[in-house]
């Protein structure tokens, strides 16, 4: 599964939940975390991993957070082969967070079997910020953090991605994108 979003969508805490919920279902499971680079040192911060603190704790799971090296789309130039050799390894969900969301942030479509666009409900004109290009390659988009005083703003991005996925050319024959 690919995942990607703005910044603040909670794609890590997201990737936590669903990754725990996987090794109790006796999944095991790898997390390919993407981060942005430094101009300066070329490295990156690496939070990802230290955000799953449960999870990077189960024996069950791997977390690999890798800069992306000046690479564009949202992933690293050896994202491909880094999902090929988790799978030769046994385990049996790949989770692959990208850097974050913009118009060409979306490679790693064409390298998994689901590409799921996370988003949160109180970012103002949504459908604005997220572009087109990302949107068409979605195959699901999540309203995550829809709780609280965020339902009724959950709701109406819901029934806006609902209405502009509409319009948009589907790329399956047999899977229409949910939102």
């Amino acid at each position: 599964l690919g995942l990607s979003g703005p910044p603040g969508a909670g794609k890590s805490t997201f990737i936590e939940c669903f990754g725990k919920m996987l090794t109790e279902r006796k999944h095991k499971v790898s997390v390919l975390a993407v981060d942005p680079s430094s101009s300066t040192s070329g490295g990156s911060l690496l939070g990802d991993k230290t955000r799953m603190t449960e999870l990077s704790r189960d024996m069950n799971a791997y977390i690999r957070p890798s800069p992306t090296s000046g690479t564009l789309g949202g992933v690293t130039r050896t994202t491909n082969e880094a999902i090929l050799l988790c799978e030769g390894g046994g385990y049996d969900v790949v989770l692959v967070e990208t850097v974050g969301v913009g118009q060409s942030e979306f490679a790693v479509a064409d390298m998994v079997d689901m590409f799921i666009l996370l988003l949160p409900p109180a970012g103002g004109d949504e459908l604005q910020g997220i572009k087109r290009g990302i949107i068409e390659m979605a195959d699901l988009v999540a309203i995550n953090k829809a709780d609280g005083d965020l339902v009724v703003p959950a709701r109406r991005i819901q029934a806006e991605y609902i209405s502009a996925m509409k319009l948009l050319r589907r790329r399956s024959k047999v899977w229409r994108p949910k939102v």
